[in-house]
């Protein structure tokens, strides 16, 4: 059975950290690359970064430098971590493998 289950997500105040994990299937997690999409509400969903199968990364410019992605092999999991956490971070986190997509964890911003 497919299956992305994300979890991490919460209230933080601006500047603090988040991790967001999400456990995949094995046949997801050995076979594609895998991504975070957040999207915030009256927002399309927007790419945020991406892990491949060899572990090269891409992050997207607007999270650079504060949220880095890693995946652990053994665990068949990747995470999200966020730091420097802004306001304008609130949004639903989406995990993503190809067609696949998880039902999201909510990251709310706020003092």
């Amino acid at each position: 059975q497919v299956q992305l289950v994300e979890s991490g997500g919460g209230l933080v105040q601006p500047g603090g950290s988040l991790r967001l994990s999400c456990a995949a299937s094995r046949s997801i997690f050995s076979l594609y690359a895998l991504a975070w999409y957040r999207q915030a509400p009256g927002n399309q969903r927007e790419f945020v970064a991406r892990v491949g199968v060899g572990g090269i990364t891409n992050i997207a410019d607007s999270v650079k430098g504060r949220f880095t992605i890693s995946r652990d092999n053994a665990k068949n999991t990747v995470y999200l971590q966020m730091n420097k956490l802004k306001s304008e971070d609130t949004a639903v986190y989406y995990c993503n493998a190809e067609k696949y997509w998880g039902q999201g964890t909510q990251v709310t911003v706020s003092s």
